[in-house]
C-alpha cells in the first residue's frame, strides 16, 4: 500500500507502481467513485485502445462467439483470481 499527500488543490500523485500496474500514462483518463469511505480510481479506455478490437472477427478470421465469450469469461476470471491474491 503507497501513501499520497493532498496538495492545497486537492490533488494527489498516483504511485508510478500504480499507474504501471493500471497502464495509466500521460494524459489517460480514469474514473473516480466514491463509496462508502474509500475513492475508487480506474483507468477509462478511449476508443483509440479498443479500436480493432473485434477486426479479426469482422474479416471472418475469428472464433464464432460463443467461443470468444467462453475465452473472454475465462480470462476475466483469471484477472479476478490474480488480482485476489495481491
Amino acid at each position: 500500500m503507497a501513501i499520497a499527500r493532498v496538495s492545497s488543490k486537492g490533488q494527489i500523485t498516483l504511485p508510478s507502481a500504480a499507474r504501471r500496474k493500471l497502464g495509466i500514462k500521460l494524459n489517460s483518463r480514469v474514473e473516480i467513485e466514491v463509496r462508502d469511505n474509500e475513492i475508487a480510481v480506474r483507468p477509462v479506455k478511449s476508443i483509440s485502445e479498443v479500436y480493432g478490437a473485434l477486426s479479426e472477427y469482422a474479416k471472418g478470421k475469428s472464433a464464432d462467439w460463443e467461443t470468444i465469450r467462453a475465452e473472454t469469461m475465462r480470462a476475466v476470471a483469471e484477472e479476478v483470481v490474480n488480482e485476489d491474491r495481491q
